[in-house]
């Protein structure tokens, strides 16, 4: 029984198809889902302290990913979650599964081939190989 889903959101275009097919997936009463936005070491060069409210800055868009975030979680029929952290994504994603106890991990895949993917790496692969738990894979259109 699938009860917790990590579902791992990048804020690309394929992020509303990765909502689409959690909402399409026939979940008990008491599952949980999380919902789980990585920020790339390199994207937050600056720490934003946590005890007081931040102005939105352009090189470092939380609050923009937060909403949006909140945005799919209303659209929901489940308990869920929010987790946004930094690090790298694919051991981020890992562990906040392994954090949640998830039965699942839904991610998106960029569609990579050849060169491209071999060079700017695949996030959803290395989910697929380190993950402890079943691991779905939205593909682009």
């Amino acid at each position: 029984m699938v009860k917790n889903i990590l579902v791992a959101l990048d804020g690309s275009e394929i992020a509303g198809r990765v909502i689409q097919t959690v909402e399409e997936l026939v979940l008990s009463p008491d599952s949980k889902v999380i919902l789980c936005h990585v920020f790339s070491t390199s994207e937050s060069e600056i720490e934003l302290p946590a005890d007081r409210p931040q102005p939105e800055s352009p090189t470092f868009p939380y609050f923009q990913i937060e909403k949006q975030l909140q945005s799919y979680q209303e659209k929901l029929s489940v308990s869920s979650e929010l987790e946004l952290v930094t690090g790298d994504p694919a051991d981020e994603i890992i562990r906040l599964a392994n954090i949640y106890a998830a039965d699942l991990i839904v991610i998106g895949s960029r569609g990579l081939t050849g060169m491209r993917r071999i060079v700017q790496g695949s996030v959803s692969s290395q989910v697929v190989e380190e993950a402890n738990c079943s691991v779905l894979v939205v593909k682009p259109n």
